[in-house]
Order: structure tokens, then sequence, then C-alpha cells
């Protein structure tokens, strides 16, 4: 692999789930909601959610997933409730509502999913796999080196 082909690695996976990005917006769009809001619907958990833990693994900012978060419960897809024995902590649930939106969220998620892998073969879709740990890897020691700079 050529030095110009390594430079350019990030740039196709930023071109990559930018076309990912905007087609889960379209997509998001066209049933009145937003991608945030499909992606926190995958993520909640049938016994509940800390609403803590969501803002970190969907990578919002506290005041983005607030937000977020009291529209999706004024328009009926989540319910929160405090947290027994602690009342800083809030469970986030899933109305009926919610879990039929879920339902479309992923039967459109494993669709594509579908049309991805059914471009590869196994040594392919595993290639990619660690082609993806890599970039994980790199991405932490990049940020552990920015770390030992600060």
């Amino acid at each position: 692999m050529s030095k110009k082909d390594i430079i350019f690695l990030d740039f196709l996976i930023r071109h990559s789930w930018h076309r990912v990005s905007r087609m889960y917006n379209q997509k998001a769009m066209a049933h009145g909601t937003t991608m945030s809001v499909g992606f926190i619907l995958m993520i909640v958990e049938k016994s509940g959610t800390l609403s803590t833990q969501l803002g970190p693994r969907m990578g919002m900012e506290p005041t983005s997933l607030s937000r977020t978060l009291n529209a999706m419960e004024s328009s009926g897809l989540i319910e929160r409730k405090e947290f027994k024995g602690d009342k800083r902590k809030v469970n986030v649930f899933l109305t009926t509502k919610g879990v039929e939106s879920r339902r479309m969220v992923k039967n459109f998620l494993l669709d594509f999913n579908q049309k991805i892998s059914s471009k590869l073969n196994d040594r392919d879709l595993k290639g990619f796999f660690n082609v993806m740990n890599a970039l994980d890897l790199a991405i932490e020691e990049v940020e552990l080196e920015k770390n030992m700079e600060s």
C-alpha cells in the first residue's frame, strides 16, 4: 500500500460514514424523527437504561441528549422514572409507541446491514472487522498521546 493510500484511509471512512449518516437522517426525517432518536430507540433496554449511560454510548453532549430525551418524552416514545433508592438517577423506558418505532428502526437497520453483507464474502467481512478494530486501536493511541501531552 502506498503512502497516498494510507493518507486517505480516514477520508474513505469519513466519506462512507457521511453517506450512511445522510441516509439515516433522510429515512428518519421521512418518519418525522431524527437519527439520534433512532439510535436511542435501539439502545434503551427493556428493563430500562440509565439516562447517564445514553450520552457516552451515543457520543452526545448532555445538553443535546437532554433536548432529545425531552422531545422523545413529549412525543410519547419514552418515559422516565426515578431509579429506586436514588432520585438523582433516572431510568429511561420505551413506551408502546417507542417499541413500535424501535421495531421499524430495527427492520431498516437489519435490511441495510443485509445489503452490505450480501456484497461481501466471509474473508472480506472478517477483514472489515479487522480494519475497524485497528481504527479503534489507533484512536485510543492518539487519545493516549494527547492525554500525555496535557
